[in-house]
């Protein structure tokens, strides 16, 4: 069988010590560099390898410090404190530059728990939507990055605009900036935490939406909560992830945009928060 492309991508040989080398994959690539949702997968992907792993990721966190060069890099993931139930974790990504001179590129934090059975709501249940067999997949523009090319997305609502005119969405400030998106992955893979992680990425930058001006852009640090358990995510399988995500502050070249992501079952399966730098 030939590799799933995000397979590919995850590919890290164990260096010891909780130190891994992979390679960036041109599949992934986007404007500056990897897409960020598969760089951040790859973060995870070593706690998941790492023998001393107590439990499922409930929490990540990726500050981009860098862009990533095409080639091989260094991943270390450590565990810096075990309780009885959670994992705390510390991971960098290194690579050398052309003189062979290592420096960090990305810096991460996650938590790793055990979860226990306990009451449970669930209190952002999923918008009402068409459902993804009744709309066409969304197909990416001609000449664009490669990434979009790994994922059928079926756009509902907000979309990129069609035209550059310095206009917002909607003068209604809740819709200004939202979006709404069937999401998989190309070809249908299924569903783990890795792929979840990367998936939180696959909203394009609000502020395009909100003030239709291409202004170049770059995600400094990206969030993603887990609420998925490993039995949901094995249920979800290789099904449709409804995607949501709003802007919220736009102030002196950052702004921050929130996401969620449901299964088509209606659980919310994960929650997403990222901070974005803009150029004037």
């Amino acid at each position: 069988m030939t590799p799933h492309a995000f397979d590919d991508a995850l590919q890290l040989v164990a260096q010891g010590g909780g130190r891994y080398q992979g390679s960036t994959q041109p599949a992934w690539w986007n404007m500056v560099g990897p897409f960020g949702g598969v760089t951040a997968a790859v973060a995870l992907q070593a706690i998941m390898l790492h023998p001393e792993r107590l439990g499922d990721p409930i929490s990540l966190t990726v500050n981009f410090a860098s862009g990533l060069a095409q080639g091989t890099f260094t991943v270390s993931a450590q565990p810096v404190r075990t309780n009885r139930s959670t994992q705390h974790w510390v991971v960098t990504l290194s690579q050398d530059d052309a003189q062979g001179v290592g420096s960090v590129v990305l810096t991460a934090t996650a938590i790793t728990a055990v979860r226990r059975s306990t009451w449970s709501a669930n209190d952002l249940p999923m918008p009402a939507v068409p459902p993804p067999d009744n709309l066409a997949r969304t197909q990416p523009p001609a000449g664009t990055v490669e990434w979009l090319n790994r994922y059928d997305m079926r756009l509902i609502s907000g979309p990129i605009p069609s035209r550059w005119d310095g206009g917002a969405a909607s003068p209604d400030p809740a819709l200004a900036s939202l979006s709404r998106l069937w999401v998989r992955d190309e070809p249908a893979r299924t569903l783990d935490f890795a792929a979840l992680a990367a998936m939180a990425d696959v909203f394009f930058p609000r502020i395009w939406l909100r003030r239709a001006v291409p202004v170049p852009v770059g995600t400094v640090s990206l969030t993603v909560y887990f609420h998925a358990t490993a039995p949901q995510l094995l249920e979800t399988a290789t099904g449709y992830l409804l995607g949501q995500a709003r802007g919220q502050a736009f102030c002196n070249g950052y702004f921050d945009q929130a996401g969620q992501l449901w299964n088509a079952a209606g659980h919310l399966l994960a929650t997403t928060h990222q901070l974005v730098y803009y150029k004037e």
